[in-house]
């Protein structure tokens, strides 16, 4: 319990064992002034009734405050739980929004190193046909070196001998 009940309950107990212990004297006839006419009637006991009906007139304000909060605290949790559902469905269309956006980009990048790699492809290709002209022109020049080179070094039968 929490000490503010228990200093209620306390509080209720001590006007209980006082009531108890002078029931006599809240019992006692006593002139009582109503402004315009006087009677007898025991103060103890009218003060008592005051006294309960205040205090349950408390505890009624205080159910019906209670209920309120939780009716509050109710809807609010439902309002919560709500917002959190859109919340939870907005993020879902988000991340799907991303998955396809993500999955687009990579398409996107496979076309793209695809068409890098054809025309890469087709460079080398070009590269080596003119590297493979060039290695035969290589060749055919030298090949043509070496002939002439052999035709100097070598006598020619139709050459005359004074030449040679």
């Amino acid at each position: 319990m929490r000490i503010r009940s228990l200093l209620l309950l306390l509080v209720l107990t001590l006007i209980a064992a006082f009531t108890a212990l002078n029931w006599d004297v809240f019992l006692a006839d006593t002139p009582l002034s109503l402004g315009v006419t006087t009677l007898q009637a025991p103060l103890g006991l009218i003060m008592l009734g005051w006294l309960i009906f205040v205090v349950a007139y408390c505890l009624v304000y205080v159910l019906y405050l209670q209920s309120n909060v939780l009716m509050d605290t109710r809807r609010t949790a439902k309002e919560l739980q709500t917002h959190r559902d859109l919340a939870d469905k907005a993020e879902a269309s988000r991340f799907t929004e991303l998955r396809v956006f993500l999955e687009a980009m990579m398409k996107q990048s496979a076309e793209q190193d695809k068409a890098a790699q054809q025309a890469l492809v087709a460079r080398l290709d070009a590269l080596e046909h003119s590297l493979r002209t060039s290695v035969e022109q290589s060749g055919n020049t030298m090949s043509a070196y070496i002939g002439e080179l052999e035709d100097r070094l070598t006598p020619d039968k139709n050459e005359p001998a004074a030449l040679r």
